[in-house]
């Protein structure tokens, strides 16, 4: 595993380059999933465009005018917010042990973020004044839905990134309730259906106020939202940031993290031994496991794995380890749940992608993606380790929602033509 590219750098090419301990692997490759999808989001606006099922809004602005106090008050703000955190960290010397954590604190430099702010005012005073005019004009954009992308994913990041803070502590809710600042501002704990749902709902919102009919636009994103969390999912398994499964009862793991067969003894009396790392899939002799052991043409850590660095440090420590914090494993191996949700979601993109063209009527796409979002979640729960609610059944938050989207989806599809009416393609304009 590795927990940020300082460790991935250092293991595959044998450099240590300090200042990228900065970026986390899940929050990198959650980055690239954006941009990736951002591409595909563009392409397929484009495609719709020309096809007449979307046109533009106009909107008018004022050009020429000079850096009003507003403008230089907020790039103030947004320069001094990057230097006091994100330069702030190569100034002290203790963040850089951590940076994470050092972001979600309160500590930063004053003076650095000061400078930055400095600088920002005088860019943004610049730029305005080469632009300004003797007397400022109005002008009208014709702003097209592809033309939004950028502000799109923006939202989709910011509102997610909320949504799933807020599910995962109400799935947690007493470790929560212990630490409420310190839960709701650390760097981990994620919900994906809680990011969903607030996405959804900022971009409801977003798409009402400049004219954009929702369900069209759900079914241009539909597909590349598969894609997405598949991408995402591979930062969860390289980082090792908890989003495993059960115990496969099949393996065990030893401390220079080489994995090996075991029979059904061996493994009761390894959860007896390492019974503080295994308290959490159940107490002893009610542990979550399930046996599985892999076929012979394929790699054991398919089916079996130990996430070695984890970032979140689980399990007990390894032996001769050199990576700071991030030196543990887990004795007990779990199903690796992140790989096979990168291969399951790929491939549903890959087909939601294909009949994207197919597929035309208003909400059926969507309906489409709930319906596989959903199947491919639930199963997966299957074999994941979470809170279980004490209902009838005992499911997950993730059970629950993943069931009302496969029922939403299945509505949709099937009662589309009641619900909305045909898409009528718009007059390209000249």
């Amino acid at each position: 595993m590795y927990p940020n590219l300082y460790y991935l750098f250092q293991d595959l090419f044998g450099v240590k380059i300090s200042f990228l301990k900065v970026v986390n692997s899940f929050g990198f490759f959650v980055a690239i999933s954006f941009l990736v999808t951002a591409w595909f989001i563009s392409r397929e606006f484009k495609r719709r465009q020309a096809l007449g099922y979307f046109t533009y809004t106009e909107k008018t602005i004022t050009v020429g005018k000079p850096a009003s106090t507003v403008d230089l008050v907020s790039n103030f703000i947004l320069g001094f917010l990057l230097g006091y955190k994100i330069l702030g960290i190569f100034f002290i010397k203790s963040a850089m042990a951590n940076p994470q954590q050092f972001i979600f604190s309160a500590n930063g430099n004053i003076p650095v973020g000061l400078l930055v702010g400095i600088i920002f005012i005088v860019l943004k005073w610049r730029e305005k004044n080469k632009l300004k005019l003797a007397k400022p004009e109005q002008r009208i954009l014709r702003i097209w839905p592809s033309d939004r992308v950028g502000d799109i994913v923006i939202i989709a990041a910011v509102a997610g990134f909320i949504g799933a803070k807020i599910f995962d502590n109400l799935e947690n809710w007493d470790r929560f309730i212990q630490d409420p600042w310190g839960n709701l501002f650390s760097a981990s704990g994620l919900t994906y259906y809680g990011g969903l749902i607030f996405a959804t709902i900022a971009l409801w919102y977003y798409f009402s106020k400049n004219k954009m009919r929702f369900i069209n636009v759900a079914d241009t994103i539909a597909p590349t939202l598969m894609l997405a969390y598949g991408l995402g999912r591979i930062g969860c398994q390289v980082a090792g940031d908890g989003d495993w499964g059960i115990i496969n009862s099949a393996y065990l793991s030893d401390s220079n993290g080489k994995l090996s067969l075991c029979t059904p003894e061996q493994f009761k009396q390894a959860a007896v031994i390492f019974k503080d790392h295994s308290e959490q899939y159940g107490i002893v002799g009610e542990i979550q496991h399930a046996a599985f052991k892999g076929v012979s043409w394929l790699p054991d850590w398919l089916f079996a794995y130990n996430y070695p660095h984890n970032v979140n440090n689980q399990g007990i420590p390894l032996a001769n380890c050199t990576w700071g914090n991030y030196c543990n494993y887990l004795p007990l191996p779990v199903f690796p749940t992140p790989i096979y949700e990168i291969i399951m979601s790929i491939l549903l993109f890959a087909v939601l992608w294909y009949f994207r063209k197919k597929i035309t009527y208003p909400g059926k796409m969507f309906g489409w993606y709930l319906i596989v979002n959903g199947l491919e979640r639930f199963l997966i729960e299957q074999i994941r380790v979470n809170t279980k609610y004490d209902i009838p059944l005992h499911p997950s938050q993730a059970e629950i929602i993943s069931f009302l989207l496969i029922v939403l989806g299945i509505i949709l599809v099937t009662m589309a033509k009641k619900f909305f009416k045909p898409i009528i393609p718009v007059i390209k304009p000249s």
